[in-house]
């Protein structure tokens, strides 16, 4: 009896810790081995792209982001050698901004 609550006990404890280090959607090697600069934390975007809820082209789009939109890069995802994604964040003034548009989300590199 012991034996078998020490053996949950275990089970449980991994369970709902080790899938705190775990990106959604799988694992992912490392995320040093993106191609960006490590000072690189702001892109501004140079054509009108879409921003998506997941890493996927299949996915909901959000919005449709203009020319010079400024985005806060929150992470990288690589999908294959030929597919990165970005998490990123539309710089905005939040006091002046609609609460219910979406402020982060993915964008195809």
């Amino acid at each position: 009896m012991i034996n078998n609550l020490l053996k949950n006990f275990c089970l449980i404890t991994f369970a709902l810790i080790a899938p705190v280090t775990l990106p959604a959607g799988g694992i992912q090697k490392s995320l040093n081995q993106n191609k960006f600069d490590s000072n690189t934390k702001e892109i501004i975007l140079s054509t009108n792209t879409s921003l998506y809820s997941f890493p996927a082209i299949h996915s909901k789009e959000l919005l449709s982001l203009d020319l010079g939109t400024t985005l806060s890069v929150l992470r990288n995802w690589r999908v294959s050698e030929s597919e990165m994604w970005v998490r990123v964040e539309i710089a905005s003034n939040k006091f002046l901004e609609d609460p219910t548009k979406a402020k982060k989300g993915w964008i195809k590199m």
